[in-house]
């Protein structure tokens, strides 16, 4: 059963996506928050496994709310899919920075939301990759490298090959597929290399990838 915390100021929204979810049998709303500061609070009451989270909610926003939840040790296994209500926003690569899994639009199709509740409670894959890569890659592009060769120095060149691959949206059997290994290996080196840049999923390894200048933004 996956446990899902809704961090939202509108009620309609809020009950909208309650009864999505409770619909679902692997899936149950465990609360609701109608400000950063609510959502924040009800995460370390009810350490759901994840929280749907709003960028823009009256005094503590989402952005901060999504940081705060990402830098308690406590919280470690709670995961934050941010909800918009725009595509390519500088607010959603903020919330990535911030320790955000993924993100999705509002009006998305009720499958992609169930979808990607469940993708991001797993962590083992980036939410949307071509979608959430563009993003990036459009912030990258305006944002110098924040810690050029960061942190290059305690991956492997395999680990490097590897992050890259994974910036570039790759799930872990293409990447085997594209390394000529095994799926199982391609996890353990995705693996490796989030404990050792201290990545909490493959989101912040994506972030960490341009931003460190270990990939660079394609451009159009």
């Amino acid at each position: 059963m996956i446990r899902v915390l809704l961090a939202d100021d509108q009620a309609l929204m809020r009950a909208g996506f309650r009864a999505l979810l409770d619909a679902e049998d692997d899936l149950e709303v465990v609360g609701e928050a109608s400000d950063g500061a609510g959502a924040v609070d009800l995460a370390r009451q009810l350490e759901p496994d994840v929280v749907l989270m709003d960028v823009q909610m009256p005094g503590l926003d989402g952005i901060e709310a999504t940081g705060r939840i990402a830098a308690d040790p406590a919280l470690t296994g709670v995961r934050v899919l941010m909800l918009t209500n725009y595509g390519l926003d500088e607010y959603v690569f903020a919330a990535l920075r911030a320790g955000a899994s993924g993100f999705l639009l509002k009006d998305a199709d009720p499958a992609d939301l169930l979808q990607a509740v469940t993708v991001v409670a797993r962590g083992d894959a980036l939410l949307a990759p071509a979608v959430t890569r563009t993003l990036i890659s459009e912030f990258a592009s305006s944002h110098p490298p924040a810690h050029p060769t960061a942190g290059r120095d305690v991956l492997t060149a395999r680990e490097q090959e590897v992050v890259e691959l994974v910036a570039r949206g790759l799930s872990n059997d293409e990447i085997a597929a594209h390394m000529v290994i095994s799926p199982l290996t391609a996890k353990t080196h995705v693996n490796r290399a989030m404990t050792k840049l201290h990545c909490r999923d493959r989101a912040q390894l994506v972030v960490w990838a341009y931003e460190s200048g270990l990939v660079t933004p394609r451009r159009r």
